[in-house]
């Protein structure tokens, strides 16, 4: 299993590449901390600068989940019937040309 790291201790490491400029290669290999990790770490706290977030690194509450899963099974059921109005739609349009 691999190592667990502070909060704190994350914080640090994003300031030092972003904040002091220091490159990830060096700080990852300085201070034994994989080089893909320290790239996660960077990723995260940019997009959350930048105020960009994506939806899995949302967590949800069990209600906001119930939420989401039936809004998107609504959307699934609406895409259903569309496939269904244009196959009957297409079979009409193809059977008056014969």
């Amino acid at each position: 299993m691999g190592r667990s790291y502070t909060p704190e201790y994350k914080a640090y490491v994003v300031k030092l590449i972003l904040e002091e400029g220091r490159k990830a290669t060096e700080v990852s290999r300085d201070l034994e901390i994989p080089y893909g990790t320290l790239n996660k770490w960077v990723d995260h706290e940019r997009k959350k600068r930048a105020g960009i977030w994506e939806e899995e690194d949302i967590p949800l509450t069990p209600s906001e989940y119930k939420k989401r899963l039936a809004a998107i099974e609504k959307e699934l059921q609406n895409s259903r019937e569309e496939n269904e109005i244009l196959k009957k739609a297409m079979h009409i349009f193809t059977k008056n040309r014969e």
